[in-house]
């Protein structure tokens, strides 16, 4: 790794730690499992990714990655935690998915390699673990083609997702292990669309993730007070 990487060491070990869990539904990534269908739909309604390249970054396990694969997208899934990306590949060998890959590169070493070489781009719950958003922001517009989606999802700061998505979530229910997510590390829905605006990416869509913890139901909304998701798309038009 280059003193200039843009991750956190400590978050990098905290999600490889745990990287043997990634495919428990039952385990700290049970609501990954559990919101991952409705993100699927979501980004397949806007931009249909079938017999599209698509790249997956800050992949870990491979949840959505494999399942956009499995929607007939060629898919390229990357993340710096190692030990996460073996679990992804493994559970691809094991359960047979075709048309997905992944390596240990960073989003803005991969764009410097391949730009402009993806028809959609995917970065979901990644970028409050990253000291420098905007960076990552940056590498999606250059790696998307022209015309081409970029979709973003995380959580917003603000009281009421410092109550639900941090104090609740982490240390009431136990959904997350402790210190998933750190309040500072948030990004408000402001904050994101300057980010894609100075990339150079237009905000097309935006939705809100609601969840009900007692009956376990996640539901998309118009309310992004607390987890939401942004789609972008990069001016211009797709040969």
């Amino acid at each position: 790794m280059t003193e200039n990487l843009n991750a956190d060491p400590a978050e990098l070990a905290k999600f490889s730690e745990l990287a043997h869990r990634w495919w428990d539904l039952e385990s700290e990534f049970r609501p990954l499992h559990e919101i991952n269908p409705l993100r699927l739909e979501w980004i397949d309604g806007i931009a249909p990714i079938s017999q599209r390249r698509v790249l997956d970054i800050g992949c870990g396990g491979g949840i959505l990655a494999d399942s956009m694969a499995r929607k007939g997208a060629e898919v390229l899934g990357i993340d710096l935690a190692g030990k996460a990306l073996k679990v992804a590949q493994l559970h691809a060998l094991e359960a047979g998915t075709k048309g997905v890959k992944y390596r240990e590169i960073s989003a803005e070493a991969l764009a410097a390699e391949q730009p402009g070489s993806f028809d959609v781009v995917t970065c979901m719950e990644m970028l409050e673990h990253v000291p420098q958003p905007a960076s990552v922001i940056q590498a999606c517009a250059s790696l998307v083609k022209p015309g081409g989606w970029v979709f973003f999802s995380t959580i917003n700061r603000n009281l009421k997702a410092f109550m639900l998505a941090i104090v609740g979530a982490e240390y009431v229910l136990g959904m997350l292990p402790r210190g998933t997510h750190e309040y500072a590390k948030l990004i408000r829905p402001s904050e994101l669309a300057g980010y894609c605006r100075a990339a150079g990416l237009d905000l097309r869509h935006t939705r809100g993730l609601e969840h009900n913890p007692l009956t376990r139901r996640y539901w998309l909304s118009n309310d992004t007070s607390v987890n939401y998701m942004f789609a972008t798309q990069k001016p211009g038009s797709q040969g």
